[in-house]
């Protein structure tokens, strides 16, 4: 029997077991040593969190917050194990992460017979410079977090949470999960000047790429802010402007160090210094000016104010504080201060004479291979020697023309795709391969038509590849054409959907954000039976940002209701056409009626009636048996969501049955594929409901039941299915 994996495949796999078998042999003789390093990192790290971690977590957390907040903010333990359990699995990371440099240094030379070990020594001082910069920024953005993002932060989702009626009660799980999180990520973010400057010095991303697609990191940087930040845009701005200004910093950075590679053998930095030794001087005296200056006209007064406006207890002591007199105190000050700024002041001057010593980047003279296509123009591409193009493959010059698109610029990327063709077809001709008339024909015509003829080539290729050429409407290639084709109907408009739901999405947001979840919360409990006060019922955010992304979830799904009318609209033509609905587009405001009267109807109802007494018997058979009840947000309104819209949701079921029925679907259609509807409604559920296996059946249960009741009205409307209100559609027959 053949292997389920290739020879490859098998190869790859057997050198890594190879390699971890070698690393293990190597490191046996060593094994005590490290394992002697992740007990001591282990123990150390359960001993610091237990003795100070806690209390300085908690200390930071609090700092930022109103007094009131503060007083009702607390910190749980949902389960009798979970400190103890979160102590061992923190000291376990960090006990292998210590553990890791050690086994790789005694297994260094099987690294090093297997090539993954470099093969050149290289000196020590390089790679301790290296590792203490990766330190240092690590530890910088660290800082950074604890210092002022986590106290603000905090202090606004407290504050947040609190206003609107819920206590901010958070789990030792989840508050230090989170904390852990938000450090590693401005940890790892802090790398990028690292990052960035060692890919541009080993020529793995050039430096230029970089500089230009800094829109792009803008974008990555606020993409990766939404997963690892709170959803909210006070915290989105504290974590996205300093990785920006990082950025440039590490551009610039970047900048120095490949220039003084290209150029580093023809500048020395003794000539430099020399000719610019009065600069460096005068540098060195501002320096110890400024120091002076700024301890004897109220500088140290002024940062110990700010200090204590920003909740910090450091303070800047006078410098007669310490063991020397003030006078020299002063004077070492100065004399570090004047170092620093002519250091600063001499790598400009090097960079400078660096920078005028490199050549033009992209450029051997005489060479047309060596021009650059992305710096030219329109114009300057359909001006260029063929031999720009000649090594030139169809995946680079459709990156060239989509770089050019990125930048709005339409006839730069038509016309590389012109000359990309252009040159393909002659390197053709020149081999002798003169080709069919129907190939010469489909090359003129590809290079007549440019972006958009490859465009649908690919297209039809991949459609191609997916169905194995077959387009009927009964497989997989059907279907694909069917749905293309709605797309494509939808596309002009697809500006005004996504405006839809972005006008909807933000504005149940804004208004939620602004005291609509305090209100729904303050008008629902006054709903309660007098038996069930609003004092017994207590709501908690076990997480920190769980009320906000509740907000951010509900917003989602209040814009794809809405939205859906609309898309349904624009896509009416093409699904009469498809033979799917029939009818006039119009009847999409009957359909939008209809069921906008049935969703409110069961809101109301669910509202006033079903809700109330639902979460009162739950709470009043919890208070009858002696229970505290502190219901977690998320599950609270959910479960006012559930039984409030849920119920004007069911309501529709059958309304748009009997709808569908009208439009060419019929009974013996929705009666036998109830199977597929079943199927749908727990994907759907198990998509939007909590993280509950028996959620997601509370709620499909009542979906299928109303799917159940939708098929006895239409039964009844159609008398058995014997007359439809409208003929089958034809994509049913």
């Amino acid at each position: 029997m053949s292997s389920a994996l290739d020879q490859d495949t098998q190869q790859t796999l057997m050198e890594g077991r190879d390699t971890l078998f070698a690393i293990l042999r190597s490191a046996q003789k060593d094994l005590q040593k490290v394992f002697v390093v992740f007990l001591i990192g282990f123990l150390a790290t359960f001993w610091t969190l237990r003795t100070y971690i806690w209390d300085w977590l908690r200390g930071i957390t609090e700092s930022r917050m109103r007094a009131e907040v503060g007083d009702s903010f607390d910190i749980i333990a949902t389960t009798p194990f979970d400190v103890i359990l979160l102590q061992a699995k923190i000291g376990l990371i960090v006990g292998v992460l210590i553990a890791i440099p050690a086994l790789l240094y005694f297994t260094r030379d099987a690294l090093r017979e297997r090539g993954y070990w470099p093969q050149t020594p290289i000196p020590r001082w390089k790679v301790a410079l290296v590792a203490t910069f990766a330190v240092a920024l690590f530890a910088g953005g660290a800082a950074y977090g604890f210092g002022v993002f986590f106290p603000f932060m905090f202090g606004f989702l407290a504050g947040f949470g609190f206003d609107a009626g819920f206590a901010p009660t958070y789990s030792i799980v989840m508050w230090t999960e989170f904390i852990v999180l938000l450090t590693i990520s401005f940890g790892l973010a802090a790398q990028m000047p690292l990052f960035i400057t060692a890919l541009s010095y080993a020529e793995i991303v050039p430096y230029e790429t970089f500089r230009d697609k800094w829109r792009h990191a803008v974008v990555g940087i606020f993409v990766f802010g939404a997963f690892f930040s709170p959803p909210d845009p006070f915290t989105q701005i504290m974590w996205a402007v300093p990785l920006m200004v990082l950025y440039g910093s590490s551009l610039y950075l970047a900048k120095i160090v490949v220039t003084a590679k290209r150029a580093g053998a023809r500048v020395r930095v003794r000539s430099v210094a020399r000719s610019h030794w009065n600069v460096l001087t005068g540098l060195f005296v501002a320096g110890m000016a400024v120091i002076y200056g700024y301890h004897e006209y109220g500088g140290r007064t002024a940062t110990n104010d700010l200090l204590a406006w920003a909740g910090s207890s450091y303070r800047i002591l006078p410098p007669d504080a310490g063991i020397v007199s003030a006078e020299v105190s002063l004077l070492l000050y100065g004399a570090i201060a004047g170092a620093i700024l002519a250091t600063v002041g001499l790598a400009y001057y090097v960079y400078v004479a660096l920078e005028a010593e490199v050549e033009p980047a992209g450029t051997a003279m005489g060479d047309p291979t060596a021009i650059d296509l992305g710096s030219l123009d329109a114009a300057g591409i359909r001006a260029a020697p063929p031999e720009a193009f000649a090594d030139l493959t169809e995946d680079e010059a459709m990156g060239y023309a989509g770089a050019a698109l990125e930048a709005d610029d339409a006839d730069k990327a038509q016309a590389i795709v012109d000359r990309f063709d252009e040159t393909e077809h002659l390197r053709e001709s020149e081999d002798g391969d003169e080709g069919s008339e129907d190939e010469r024909a489909e090359a003129e015509t590809t290079e007549a038509g440019g972006l958009g003829d490859r465009t649908s080539r690919a297209g039809d290729t991949f459609l191609a590849e997916l169905t194995d050429g077959e387009t009927d409407s009964d497989d997989i290639g059907g279907y694909y054409t069917d749905i293309v084709f709605i797309l494509n109907s939808l596309r002009s408009r697809s500006f005004r959907i996504v405006l839809t739901f972005i006008i909807v999405m933000g504005g149940v947001f804004a208004w939620l954000y602004s005291g609509g979840l305090r209100d729904v919360r303050v008008d629902f409990y006054q709903r309660l039976p007098e038996e069930v006060t609003a004092d017994s019922i207590g709501v908690i955010t076990l997480h920190p940002v769980e009320a906000l992304i509740f907000m951010v979830k509900f917003s989602v799904l209040a814009g794809v209701f809405v939205t859906l009318p609309v898309i349904a609209y624009y896509a009416w033509p093409s699904l009469r056409e498809l033979g799917v609905v029939r009818g006039h587009q119009r009847s999409i405001f009957i359909w939008t009626g209809a069921l906008a009267g049935g969703m409110l109807g069961g809101f109301a109802l669910g509202y006033s009636i079903i809700a109330p007494v639902t979460i009162s018997f739950l709470a009043a058979d919890a208070l009858s048996a002696g229970m505290i009840i502190s219901y977690r947000i998320n599950d609270f309104m959910w479960l006012i969501i559930f039984t409030t819209i849920g119920i004007g949701f069911l309501a529709d079921i059958p309304i748009l049955m009997v709808l569908l029925n009208s439009a060419g679907i019929p009974y013996n259609s929705m009666r036998k594929r109830w199977r597929e509807v079943f199927i749908t409604m727990l994907t759907l559920a198990a998509v939007f409901t909590p993280a509950d296996i028996i959620t997601m059946f509370l709620v499909t249960i009542p979906l299928l039941f109303a799917y159940g009741v939708g098929l006895a009205v239409v039964f009844l409307v159609t008398f058995g299915g014997r007359r439809d209100l409208a003929p089958p559609a034809e994509f049913i027959t």
